[in-house]
């Protein structure tokens, strides 16, 4: 296993790796809005799923990745009713065959934030 790290994507606020190369596979712990160069959450739901793909995007790219590769996401959404909003955004990043995806609507995730995004990635 190899552990990926950067400053292009938010630090780990807790005792796990961004991201971590098991063979080919790039596991892409969850992703919140949180800009990593100024720390601020934007406001909104579809500011904060531009910023929490953008560091999901980025997280990848520092892997040696690509965001076309990647196979499985998961969504943690806090109001199920922002699904449509947030898969406007999500649109953007992936493209066809799109990526397997689970979404799924929480209580609440870290900082308060509307969603948090994961990646599974062929390398």
């Amino acid at each position: 296993m190899k552990q990926i790290s950067t400053n292009k994507a938010p630090a780990a606020i807790g005792p796990y790796s961004q991201a971590i190369i098991s063979g080919n596979i790039l596991f892409c712990s969850g992703q919140i809005p949180l800009d990593p160069e100024t720390g601020a959450i934007p406001e909104g739901v579809e500011a904060q799923a531009e910023q929490a793909l953008t560091n999901v995007k980025n997280l990848i790219e520092s892997a040696g990745g690509k965001i076309d590769n990647v196979v499985k996401t998961t969504v943690f959404i806090k109001d199920m009713d922002d699904f449509g909003k947030i898969n406007e955004i999500y649109a953007k990043y992936f493209t066809e065959p799109f990526p397997a995806r689970s979404c799924v609507e929480v209580a609440r995730l870290p900082k308060d934030v509307l969603l948090e995004v994961e990646a599974i990635v062929e390398l």
